[in-house]
């Protein structure tokens, strides 16, 4: 078989699987993220088996408290906003005569055009148009039904990669040929592991900034006199939102400003103020510092990766978008660089050791935050074990 022959049949071969890979997409982008997921939570595994529990022992104790937190959360969130969603709406008719009464520029605009009496008649209409939307409920259920599936399936798809991930290493690591091609596929794959876990462990560093700040913002409106109701949970969701790369922002800041207005404009514009100003903090400033320090990707990166994958494929690209550029930078610098330094190449030489040098020091920086996280815990395990004087 002559070379063009095998060209063309493995260009064709190529383009077929990328083809059947594009045709059921939407299961490979949910593989993609258990995985992403089980090789984030691997270190906390490890951690437990150093302690003397076995792989499984570790996992069922790692899904049961991610499990516990969700109920929990669900427990102290959904009662009552159910029971305030209630209220507000059989309240909507008295938030629209009190907004037609007010004295200023939002009340004048009400009774100048009208639209408290629209507002008025479209409440009393909405149980009719829901009812005689039935295609549209059956739409908008289908979706939810659809969305809880694919969380199952990332559940247990991400349980079953914790516990078979060392097997899967070792399994990845027999692809390539025996001798210097798998020791460079071992490098490859560890380093690949090493980048997604660290983008993982940043976003849940950052998810924390975000719900630890919000509430410690409405503690200080509470202090001045316009505070915010239900504060913890809606901080608390505002952290767990912020893990949605993209819309994740939006989605956490959108029930606390609306709980905002409806408690007072001046705290709703204050709670707006603060989200808008800390998205701009997080965006160009947090998330580009933690995910350099993380998959050591520049902040510029960062944001263009983020983007790019974030337009091509929503929300699960901006998921997968840092994990899939560490992994392909490290593929083209282990597998593509080091080969042109051998080869006396001076610019992959430069560019080689300049990223060498960033690694060791991201590597120090992280060793030093780790040393300082022991020495606190440390200190505070000692005053706490102080006995009070009697």
């Amino acid at each position: 078989m002559s070379y063009w022959v095998r060209a063309t049949l493995t260009v064709v071969g190529v383009l077929a699987v990328l083809a059947a890979l594009w045709s059921v997409i939407n299961i490979v982008i949910l593989i993609l993220m258990s995985a992403v997921l089980a090789i984030g939570s691997d270190p906390a595994v490890r951690a437990l088996q150093r302690r003397g529990r076995s792989r499984g022992a570790s996992v069922a104790l790692i899904f049961a408290s991610v499990l516990a937190f969700v109920l929990l959360f669900a427990w102290l969130v959904v009662p009552p906003l159910v029971r305030q969603v209630g209220e507000l709406a059989d309240n909507i008719p008295t938030y629209i005569d009190r907004l037609g009464q007010r004295d200023d520029a939002l009340g004048r605009y009400f009774r100048d055009t009208d639209l408290a009496e629209h507002l008025k008649g479209f409440v009393a209409d909405l149980p009719s148009k829901i009812t005689s939307s039935f295609g549209t409920v059956l739409g908008v259920a289908g979706r939810v039904t659809s969305a809880i599936f694919n969380l199952v399936t990332v559940a247990i798809l991400t349980v079953y990669f914790m516990l078979s991930l060392p097997r899967m290493r070792r399994s990845a690591t027999l692809a390539f040929p025996e001798g210097e091609p798998r020791e460079l596929g071992d490098v490859i794959i560890d380093q690949s592991v090493s980048r997604i876990g660290g983008y993982v462990a940043g976003n849940l560093v950052t998810s924390v900034i975000c719900g630890m700040s919000a509430l410690f913002v409405f503690a200080i409106l509470s202090v001045f006199g316009v505070g915010i109701p239900f504060a913890f949970p809606l901080a608390v969701w505002a952290g767990i939102a912020d893990l949605i790369p993209a819309v994740g922002a939006y989605l956490g800041a959108a029930p606390a400003v609306i709980v905002g207005f409806f408690s007072s404009p001046l705290t709703g514009v204050l709670v707006l103020a603060y989200f808008i100003l800390y998205q701009q903090v997080e965006n160009y400033l947090i998330v580009p510092r933690v995910m350099k320090n993380a998959v050591n990707l520049s902040p510029v990166a960062v944001i263009i990766s983020t983007l790019v994958f974030g337009s091509l494929f929503g929300f699960a690209g901006a998921l997968l978008a840092l994990p899939a550029a560490a992994t392909i930078k490290v593929v083209v610098f282990e597998g593509f660089l080091r080969d042109r330094v051998a080869e006396g190449d001076p610019v992959a030489k430069e560019t080689l050791e300049e990223h060498d040098r960033a690694e060791a020091e991201a590597v120090a920086e992280a060793t030093a935050r780790a040393r300082a996280r022991v020495r606190m815990m440390r200190r505070l395990r000692d005053r706490l074990s102080k006995k009070p004087p009697e």
